[in-house]
């Protein structure tokens, strides 16, 4: 049997000699007339190249005919997940907040029907990616799965409920850092002894983190040294310049990372789990139209929770401030969680990094700074002034996280050091007396009793 390997330089025309294509002939002759020929060019459109934002090769989803589409989708957007038996409580969360059943039961329904409602969102959201690559495909999980918090935020901010904003947005980054993060380190690891991500582009994440708590904890430093110029003034002042520069660094991220710099947030090549990948069964268009639907359900949701957290604290026995870093997060990041998880059981680490720490960032660099910009627009004095145990909190969760990653490389036992230290925060949390909370909650019985008698 003899093999002749020879290599072809393929000039597609005289008004192309630029463009030179290269292809590997590999002739097999077996003594015989007939000869195998195999061709390899690296323009082929069956391997996405991670170039472009939206892969080669879309699927055809209609290709067995619309009456087979819709049912498949139906069937995948409802009835797949046992978690969807919980949609039921959004039109209890309606009927409850326009029967007036009370503050306590309203909040509950309206706080268990958005983890359904946050998780279809990330699998239309993930349905949406798989037309895109990868580091497109992890922006989109990062940015959809940060909605509700975004929606809760701008309904709370409207209502004045600052402080409520601050923590929440708080309690979303150490959800996903540590809670997220962990379950997907101690999933992906049960099944696999070690798992690999790129180490360095996770570490430019953690650069643009800890960027992101100087700027958030130099207000606090103000407060509490009590060397500010023109007194609360000055700290306003300072979180508003300080929320502008976050926001020009996050956009020069984006450039970074969709432009000069993909290959750092690539997933890298698995060929256990080129398998592995699910087939897509919403289009392009229709993605986009339920991801529109969840949102506005997501919505009329937030502005219950808004509404009525303080009457729930109080039915509950629970401080607003344990219900809006611990409570509200769980929830709003149940997207992230189903995704992070789902993508590092398929050893897709890269995606799964993008997704819980690529939030984090993304709510550090994006939702924190783009609330105080649109409350100093509502003339409300949203800050970056977190008070000093919440910016201790945030800074030990950023380190610990950054330690942890450092290597690039995961396992069961990491994501369970993880998943700890998120427990711990939990019960200090439960603990802490927040003074802004109690003072305003003061307030509020007050107002009610003078508007009583």
């Amino acid at each position: 049997l003899h093999y002749c390997i020879r290599l072809t330089p393929l000039l597609s025309s005289s008004t192309e000699m630029s463009k030179k294509k290269e292809s590997v002939e590999i002739e097999m002759t077996t003594g015989v007339s007939n000869s195998d020929v195999l061709r390899f060019s690296p323009d082929s459109d069956d391997e996405d190249d991670g170039r472009g934002i939206f892969k080669a090769n879309k699927p055809d989803v209609m290709k067995d005919g619309f009456a087979v589409y819709m049912q498949r989708a139906t069937q995948e957007l409802f009835f797949t997940n046992k978690l969807n038996y919980l949609l039921v409580c959004v039109p209890l969360a309606i009927i409850s907040n326009g029967g007036g059943w009370g503050d306590g039961i309203t909040f509950t329904f309206s706080l268990i029907a958005i983890c359904p409602l946050a998780e279809r969102l990330g699998f239309v959201t993930e349905q949406l990616a798989g037309y895109t690559n990868s580091t497109v495909g992890g922006l989109l999980n990062a940015s959809f799965g940060n909605a509700t918090e975004m929606i809760v935020s701008m309904y709370a901010l409207k209502a004045g409920l600052l402080r409520v904003v601050q923590l929440s947005l708080l309690g979303s980054i150490l959800s996903n850092m540590l809670l997220v993060l962990g379950c997907a380190f101690l999933f992906g690891g049960m099944s696999r002894k070690e798992q690999y991500f790129n180490a360095e582009g996770v570490m430019m994440n953690f650069g643009l983190l800890l960027l992101a708590v100087m700027g958030l904890s130099l207000p606090a430093l103000l407060h509490f040294t009590h060397t500010e110029l023109h007194g609360t003034a000055s700290e306003l002042a300072l979180s508003r310049f300080s929320s502008t520069i976050l926001l020009l660094i996050y956009l020069a991220f984006l450039y970074f990372q969709l432009v000069t710099h993909t290959h750092l947030y690539e997933d890298e090549e698995d060929d256990d789990d080129d398998d592995d990948d699910e087939e897509l069964v919403l289009g392009f268009w229709d993605s986009i139209v339920w991801l529109g639907v969840f949102t506005v359900f997501i919505s009329i949701l937030s502005d219950y929770l808004v509404a009525t957290i303080e009457g729930a604290s109080a039915s509950w026995d629970f401080s607003v401030a344990f219900i809006s870093v611990i409570l509200l997060p769980i929830v709003g990041n149940a997207a992230e969680h189903a995704s992070a998880v789902m993508f590092a059981m398929k050893n897709k680490m890269d995606i799964s990094l993008g997704v819980a720490v690529g939030s984090s960032t993304q709510i550090a660099l994006l939702v924190i700074p783009f609330c105080v910009i649109v409350g100093w627009f509502m003339d409300k004095p949203m800050d970056l002034n977190l008070q000093m145990f919440e910016t201790a909190t945030l800074f030990t969760t950023v380190i610990t996280v950054a330690f942890v990653c450092q290597d690039g490389r995961s396992n069961w036992l990491k994501g369970l050091v993880l998943i700890l230290a998120y427990i711990l925060l939990s019960a200090s949390f439960f603990f802490h007396k927040d003074p802004a909370l109690i003072g305003r909650q003061a307030a509020s019985s007050i107002n009610e009793w003078n508007e009583e008698f």
